[in-house]
């Protein structure tokens, strides 16, 4: 059973992927074009789910914005663990005091509220911001705040491996320190890697859906699953049009798809 839910989880994720990439294709309409005719119109076939206050298509809003959530969280995801690799090689260094600076840089990083300089720099922007600078500070801060925790965990792995008997006969022989980080290390390192980029992924993408909330994500006309679900602020629209919940459906999908996916306590906290 379990199997076949993960096959569902994988086959659902391949096709939201796949709209994701191809919403030019599949969308009917650009997604900042406006029907100033029919604002709030209802689910009908020219607008297969309404329109919104804009009379923009809620439709293909929601493809363009699947496409800005679900391939760009996994970009965020990938800058994160490669931070954090850098990070923990560095502890594999023969010097302490870099070892101790950079544990302590790890904790600073980990402790510091990142929600407030997300609304610092979002209001140090000006309101007509183009998208893809919104882009930009979203999925690049994501991905640079997010390095602190895998790199702890690298970290661990990293200097317990500096320890062990075959690193240590490994210096013995003369093997020179990057040979045994990328052909020995590498692959002790590898399936922890890839679990903790699977942990963020989702991570990352409730991350951008909050902050579409609070109005610091992706910056409008631009759609995304956060100014998106901005939207249901109003739940009396959800009556007039239950379409409205349809980012909110996927995303939970999504989520549990990804979840379906994970290693069972396969990942160190």
């Amino acid at each position: 059973m379990k199997k076949g839910l993960q096959r569902a989880a994988i086959g659902l994720l391949l096709l939201v992927a796949l709209g994701a990439v191809f919403a030019p294709a599949i969308a009917p309409y650009d997604y900042s074009r406006q029907f100033r005719e029919a604002p709030n119109a209802p689910a009908s076939r020219q607008f297969l789910m309404g329109t919104d206050d804009l009379g923009r298509d809620r439709f293909s809003r929601l493809m363009y914005a699947t496409r800005v959530s679900i391939l760009l969280a996994p970009a965020a995801a990938l800058v994160s663990i490669l931070i954090a690799l850098f990070v923990a090689s560095l502890s594999g260094v023969r010097m302490p005091w870099a070892d101790r600076v950079l544990s302590g840089f790890t904790t600073l990083c980990l402790s510091l509220p990142w929600i407030f300089l997300f609304i610092i720099l979002r209001a140090a922007l000006p309101l007509n911001t183009r998208p893809a600078a919104s882009i930009l500070l979203t999925f690049g801060l994501m991905g640079v705040a997010g390095w602190a925790w895998p790199a702890r965990i690298f970290r661990a792995s990293v200097r317990q491996m500096t320890q062990s008997g075959w690193v240590l006969e490994a210096r013995a022989l003369g093997i020179s320190p990057w040979r045994i980080a990328l052909v020995h290390a590498w692959p002790h390192l590898r399936a922890i890697a890839i679990a903790q980029f699977r942990v963020l992924i989702p991570a990352y993408i409730l991350s951008e859906a909050s902050l579409g909330l609070l109005g610091l994500g992706v910056a409008e006309p631009l759609p995304s699953w956060g100014n998106l679900l901005a939207e249901l602020q109003h739940p009396a629209r959800v009556q007039d049009n239950p379409w409205i919940l349809a980012p909110l459906a996927l995303l939970m999908l999504v989520m549990i798809s990804l979840e379906a996916l994970q290693p069972a306590r396969e990942v160190v906290t």
